[in-house]
C-alpha cells in the first residue's frame, strides 16, 4: 500500500511540475538551462510531433549512437547474418597426413570468437576437429593469422586518449579473441604506496607494464591502461582500492590474432597434431589457399541485443566496421559511415544532421540530433526487421542498462530505448507503448550544470508527464 501512495505522490509531483510547458520546464532551470539539448517525441500512431526542442540540434548522442549502427546492420545484412572464420591451407596434404604450408585463420571481424558474452569458448576444439577431418595430422609450417579483412587501424582515431588500452575501448580486428580484453591482478598495500602487479590472464610473452598506479582509500577501480593498437607496452595510471590482496582490472589485447595462433597452435600439439613453425600474425608471400573448415557466429539478431541490452562497444565497433564491406573489400570506419549515411539519405532522414564517426558513440565528437534519431526509430518501427529491433533494446526498470531508468514509475516495462553516457552527456533514444501511447522519443542532454543522475531524474519526470 505504502509502495502504491509513494508512487501516486510522485506522479502527481511530476505534474504539477510539468502542467504549463513541458519543454519549458524541462529546458529553464539551473540543471540544464545553459546544457546543448535536442528532444523530439513523436506519435506513431498519427506521424504528429508530440514535443520538441531544437529537434535538428546535432548532439553528442554517447551510446544511443549504437541504434544507427544496429538498424543499419540489420537492414543491409539482415537478422540472420553471421560473420564466419576460415582455416585455409596453402600447401599439398600428403599421403603420411603431413600439410607441407601454412595453416591460415581468415577472420572477418567476428566479435564472439572466443567471447564470455555469446558464441562457444570451446571453439578451438571444433577447430581441431575440422583438421583431422580433413586429414591433417602434421603441420609443416605455421598457424598464421590473418586479420587483413579489416584495416590495421584497430582503435577508432577520433576515441581518447584515456579509452585506448581500456576495456571499453578495446580494438576492432579482423579477427578478434577472448573479447580483447586481459585482466591484470593486482595486490595493495596501505594508502599510497604503489599496488604489485601479481599476474596477467591470459598470459602474453613480453608484455610489459609501465606501473603508475597508487592504493588509495577509494572503493572502486580507477586505473587506466594507455598504450597502442600492436603493442605489447601499456602504462599504467589512476588509483585502486588500499590493502587488497587481490584487486582485478581489465585492459585490451593488443594483437588478438596472434594470441589465437598461439592458442591455436597449443591445442594442436596438445592434441598430437605437430606444428613445426612458430605461431605469427604477419603474412609473406600471396600463394593460392583451400578452405578447409568455416565458423560461424551467432546470428546478428544475437549481436544486436548484446550490444544494445549491455551496449558492448567491442561487439558494436566490429558490427560497425564491417559494414563497409558491402562496398568494399577491407572494411574501414570511413566506408561504414559512407553506407550508413547512404542507407539513411535514400529513406529521407536529414543526414546532414548526422556525425558519425564510430559505431559505439565512444568518441565525443560525434553528434546526431534527436529528429534523426526518431526519424530513425520511426522507419524501423515499420521496417520487416522491426521486432528484432525492439527486441535488441533492454526494458526500462528491468533489464540491461535501463534496468534503474524509470523503475518503480508507471513507465516501468513500458519502454524500450537506449541510454548513452559518456563525461558530461546523457541521452535516452527509444519507444513508449503505454495507455494506447505508441511512441518514438530522442532526449539528448549535453553539459548540464549537475550530475548524470540528476540529469536522469529530469528525463524520468518529463516521460512520466507526457505519458501520463
Amino acid at each position: 500500500m505504502k509502495k502504491k501512495l509513494s508512487t501516486v505522490f510522485l506522479t502527481f509531483i511530476v505534474c504539477t511540475i510539468f502542467a504549463a510547458n513541458p519543454v519549458k520546464s524541462f529546458t529553464d532551470n539551473d540543471l540544464l538551462r545553459k546544457a546543448n539539448i535536442s528532444i523530439t517525441v513523436k506519435d506513431l500512431n498519427t506521424g504528429k510531433i508530440v514535443e520538441s526542442y531544437r529537434p535538428e540540434c546535432a548532439t553528442v548522442p554517447a551510446s544511443t549512437l549504437k541504434l544507427v549502427t544496429t538498424a543499419t546492420a540489420l537492414e543491409l545484412l539482415g537478422p540472420e547474418f553471421r560473420f564466419s572464420t576460415t582455416l585455409e591451407t596453402d600447401g599439398l596434404i600428403t599421403a603420411d597426413s603431413t600439410l607441407n604450408g601454412n595453416l591460415y585463420i581468415h577472420g572477418s571481424g567476428d566479435p564472439t570468437l572466443g567471447s564470455a558474452m555469446q558464441g562457444d569458448t570451446a571453439f578451438l576444439t571444433n577447430w581441431k576437429s575440422g583438421i583431422l577431418k580433413a586429414g591433417i595430422k602434421r603441420i609443416n609450417g605455421s598457424i598464421v593469422a590473418d586479420a587483413t579483412r579489416f584495416d590495421t587501424q584497430g582503435i577508432n582515431p577520433k576515441w581518447l586518449w584515456e579509452d585506448m588500452g581500456n576495456y571499453y575501448g578495446a580494438g576492432a580486428y579482423g579477427i578478434s579473441y577472448k573479447d580483447n580484453l586481459f585482466t591484470l591482478e593486482l595486490r595493495s598495500g596501505k594508502a599510497g604506496s604503489t599496488p604489485e602487479i601479481v599476474k596477467m590472464n591470459p598470459e602474453i610473452p613480453d608484455f610489459k607494464f609501465e606501473n603508475n598506479l597508487k592504493s588509495s582509500a577509494i572503493g572502486f577501480d580507477s586505473a587506466y591502461f594507455y598504450g597502442a593498437p600492436f603493442s605489447n607496452f601499456r602504462m599504467i595510471y589512476g588509483e585502486i582500492p588500499a590493502n587488497r590482496p587481490s584487486f582485478k582490472v581489465k585492459g585490451d589485447i593488443p594483437r588478438p590474432g596472434l594470441l589465437l595462433a598461439r592458442d591455436f597452435t597449443a591445442k594442436l600439439q596438445s592434441a598430437g597434431i605437430q606444428v613445426s613453425g612458430i605461431p605469427t600474425d604477419v603474412l609473406t608471400g600471396n600463394n593460392s589457399r583451400s578452405i578447409i573448415y568455416t565458423h560461424f557466429s551467432p546470428p546478428l539478431r544475437e549481436i544486436i541485443r548484446e550490444i544494445n541490452v549491455q551496449s558492448n562497444n567491442h561487439y558494436a565497433e566490429h558490427v560497425f566496421r564491417y559494414l563497409s564491406m558491402v562496398n568494399d573489400t577491407v572494411a574501414t570506419s570511413r566506408g561504414s559511415v559512407s553506407v550508413i549515411r547512404k542507407l539513411w539519405a535514400s529513406k529521407s532522414l536529414p543526414v546532414d544532421e548526422l556525425f558519425m564517426y564510430d559505431g559505439s558513440g565512444l568518441s565525443p565528437v560525434n553528434a546526431v540530433s534527436s529528429g534523426f534519431m526518431a526519424g530513425l526509430l520511426e522507419y524501423m518501427d515499420k521496417s520487416p526487421n522491426k521486432e528484432v529491433f525492439k527486441a535488441s533494446l533492454p526494458v526500462a526498470g528491468t533489464t540491461g542498462t535501463l534496468k534503474s531508468f524509470l523503475k518503480n514509475t508507471p513507465l516501468q516495462g513500458k519502454v524500450r530505448a537506449k541510454s548513452g553516457s559518456i563525461h558530461r552527456v546523457k541521452c535516452y533514444a527509444g519507444y513508449i507503448n503505454t495507455k494506447g501511447k505508441n511512441y518514438a522519443f530522442s532526449i539528448m542532454v549535453n553539459n548540464p550544470n549537475g550530475t548524470l543522475s540528476e540529469t536522469t531524474k529530469k528525463m524520468e519526470e518529463f516521460l512520466l508527464y507526457i505519458t501520463k
